[in-house]
């Protein structure tokens, strides 16, 4: 990578943001395609200033992290409908003239990841969860065409989310009654280093043939250990991750994105941990 005056500036804004694997994905994606850009990490606290110092500095693009997805939306001069549906935005796009324009990418991520094991035409989904990725993913599962059940622990919340997505709640001890064509646990169940905990019992999965987890660390959590013995076919973690951000690479860049190189950034960055 040679940095010099025509380089473009892509950056991920958070905080913390110093665990992020979004820079050697970018990186090694623009290095890849010959392109003069580089991508750095920025922490961020206060976001209206960060905002500004990205117009002054003509950043191009920045990625949008914890805490900050829902802070940046009346700071913007546009926002994709999308991202105004899930309340969400975690991709920025600037431009001198036309400023910062917002966007959600998590939910093409879930649908492409779910994509590559299930046709989700007419396909019937039971979601876990009840907060920012399950709304993101609820709601781009509805833009196939995909019936969404709702499922979690926490009732008000459940309901509230339901009644948006205009989809049914159940809690989690309604799960061994339920069959669907998949499962995708959008909560931090099994995150390490609660890593023996499962959400659904080994013995409800096999009425799903699909399961996918967001989690991502440990990359095969025991849902995902579980669900492949029984039978089932399993997505982890890692490509709701990789594949959103494909889809912030395409949209700053207009090309498509080097997915194997950007795959293998993202499994040596999590074998490091």
């Amino acid at each position: 990578m040679k940095i010099n005056g025509k380089t473009t500036l892509h950056g991920i804004m958070g905080d913390p943001v110093g665990h992020s694997l979004s820079p050697a994905m970018h990186n090694a994606a623009f290095t890849k395609l010959g392109l003069n850009s580089v991508y750095v990490p920025f922490p961020v606290q206060d976001v209206a200033a960060a905002l500004n110092g990205f117009r002054a500095l003509h950043v191009r693009g920045v990625s949008v992290t914890i805490p900050h997805k829902q802070a940046v939306i009346p700071l913007l001069d546009e926002i994709d409908p999308m991202a105004a549906r899930i309340g969400a935005v975690n991709t920025l796009m600037i431009d001198d003239k036309s400023g910062i324009k917002g966007f959600n990418t998590d939910w093409m991520g879930a649908n492409r990841a779910l994509s590559d094991c299930l046709d989700m035409k007419n396909k019937k989904i039971v979601l876990l969860g009840a907060g920012g990725a399950a709304r993101a993913i609820g709601f781009g599962l509805l833009e196939t065409g995909t019936e969404v059940v709702l499922a979690g622990r926490t009732k008000k919340s459940g309901e509230k989310l339901a009644r948006e997505l205009e989809c049914d709640w159940h809690s989690l001890s309604d799960i061994p009654a339920l069959t669907a064509d998949g499962l995708i646990n959008a909560t931090s169940a099994g995150m390490a280093p609660d890593i023996d905990y499962s959400p659904i019992p080994a013995k409800a999965l096999k009425n799903f043939p699909v399961i996918m987890d967001i989690v991502y660390a440990p990359l095969e959590t025991r849902l995902l250990r579980e669900a492949r013995a029984a039978g089932c076919r399993t997505i982890n973690g890692l490509a709701m991750l990789l594949y959103q951000g494909v889809a912030q690479f395409e949209l700053w860049t207009g090309r498509d994105a080097p997915l194997p190189i950007m795959k293998q950034q993202l499994e040596a960055g999590l074998d490091c941990r």
